[in-house]
């Protein structure tokens, strides 16, 4: 069997996933950081988007990920699958999400499940790097707007429109008040030459 017929019985993560262990401080152990690491990969198949430390949601992206291509990989037919989806999910409720909600929604995705974006750290206060982790497909405003591909949505043609009419409206008015400032400067200079000439033909008599 190649390398090739090899990569096909394994699952792969569809992001980048860095060399370094993270080093989660847990005064309970490594029991206790696996706790934290389940209750956060909990709160995000639950809400599909949480706000955290950025080492907490970078480690536990990772096993979002995994579980997510374990359940469109197998199903919920799989007894390893179950147990696996049972282990990590507390909340009981996401273990039928993941499997009805979740596997339609990304069996055809290409793309990681999730992502992840730096956010601004709490001022004042120490410095702790945060993050917000997030299930793709959420039902949640966007927190980047797509500037490219919403430009022929029907409110933004209307507002374009609506800021051509508005433009085309001052230039016209612009235009008009140059035009009587000049009729204006060219009435006064007309009236000046007038009473100058007058003014030298009273000088000559």
């Amino acid at each position: 069997m190649n390398q090739a017929d090899v990569s096909k019985l394994m699952s792969q993560l569809k992001f980048a996933v860095g060399p370094v262990h993270r080093r989660l401080r847990c005064p309970d152990g490594a029991e206790g950081r696996m706790l934290k690491l389940r209750k956060t990969v909990t709160a995000l198949f639950k809400n599909e988007r949480i706000e955290l430390f950025y080492t907490r949601a970078d480690e536990a992206r990772g096993y979002a990920e995994q579980l997510i291509n374990e359940a469109i990989r197998y199903g919920d037919c799989h007894r390893a699958t179950m147990e696996l989806a049972d282990f990590w999910l507390l909340d009981k409720q996401c273990v039928h999400k993941l499997f009805k909600v979740l596997v339609p929604r990304y069996e055809n995705y290409q793309v990681s499940y999730t992502r992840m974006y730096k956010a601004p750290r709490e001022y004042p206060g120490m410095y702790y790097k945060r993050a917000v982790l997030e299930l793709r497909g959420n039902p949640f405003p966007p927190l980047v707007p797509d500037k490219v591909q919403n430009r022929n949505f029907i409110h933004n043609v209307l507002l374009d429109e609506a800021k051509k009419a508005y433009r085309q409206e001052k230039y016209a008015e612009i235009a008009q008040n140059i035009t009587v400032a000049k009729n204006l400067s060219t009435s006064e200079g007309t009236n000046d030459g007038g009473s100058s000439s007058e003014d030298d033909v009273a000088t000559k008599k």
